[in-house]
């Protein structure tokens, strides 16, 4: 709220005048004079009031109408953050797209079927994105956070996850084959339905994976898995899964 406060009446020129030390000063003095009886006439003029009135009420006007049109802005950054992800789509490099999906991410907007084949997507964060159906074959992703992110039905075909936070992610029918998940944290991951074929497993943390149900897992590296559920390793090899070689750093 604003305080308005009267102005009071300038004095007399004469008085101004004959106060004035030296004769050098009195131009000034009489602007100054001049822009305070301007300034007191302007005060009592209801004209001014009224329109001081309408600048504070025009101010709360454009408050209410920014807050109003929030949603569609909102709307607006998201079509443009897809058309970002679309328009790169099929192509090498990030294209913007990183910074584009964790904004739809972030807002809570599903990145169902999203195809980000091939692209370049290193520290990718998608924590608990609903990543359903999408396509990240061949994708480069080392060192992502999708923690509790879900990849059901995904295509991660010789996707590179190594040293990526996967703990609580679901892999439910996801095409896993040939994927590098070396150094991953897969803790309490689901892999009910998956193709783990060629995958290399080695070094990652398996503690409290749910594993059971893994669709086919021939040819993956097992290789220094860590903390894994009881009696998986030996099932994995079983199925065609090997020990070969020494995890690298």
């Amino acid at each position: 709220m604003t305080v308005h406060a009267e102005l009071k009446r300038p004095p007399e020129w004469a008085a101004v005048r004959a106060g004035a030390r030296h004769g050098a000063l009195i131009p000034f003095l009489r602007l100054e004079w001049t822009l305070e009886w301007a300034a007191y006439v302007l005060d009592r003029w209801s004209f001014v009031k009224v329109l001081e009135r309408l600048g504070s009420f025009s101010v709360l006007i454009a408050v209410i109408f920014y807050f109003s049109d929030a949603g569609n802005r909102v709307k607006q950054r998201h079509y443009q953050a897809w058309q970002v992800i679309n328009t790169a789509q099929g192509k090498g490099g990030s294209g913007g797209r990183i910074e584009a999906m964790q904004e739809l991410n972030a807002d809570g907007v599903a990145l169902v079927g999203i195809d980000v084949s091939s692209a370049f997507l290193q520290g990718l964060r998608l924590r608990n994105a609903s990543l359903l159906r999408s396509d990240f074959s061949a994708a480069d992703m080392r060192g992502s956070e999708l923690s509790n992110a879900d990849f059901t039905l995904a295509n991660l075909r010789s996707a590179n996850l190594r040293g990526s936070m996967l703990d609580h992610a679901r892999f439910v029918q996801a095409d896993l084959s040939n994927a590098d998940l070396q150094g991953s944290d897969l803790t309490g991951a689901r892999l009910a339905g998956a193709t783990l074929d060629d995958a290399d497993l080695s070094s990652t943390e398996l503690a409290g994976l749910d594993w059971k149900g893994v669709k086919s897992i021939r040819g993956a590296n097992v290789s220094g898995v860590r903390h894994a559920p009881d009696g998986f390793v030996a099932w994995a090899l079983a199925h065609g899964a090997t020990q070969t070689g020494s995890p690298e750093n």
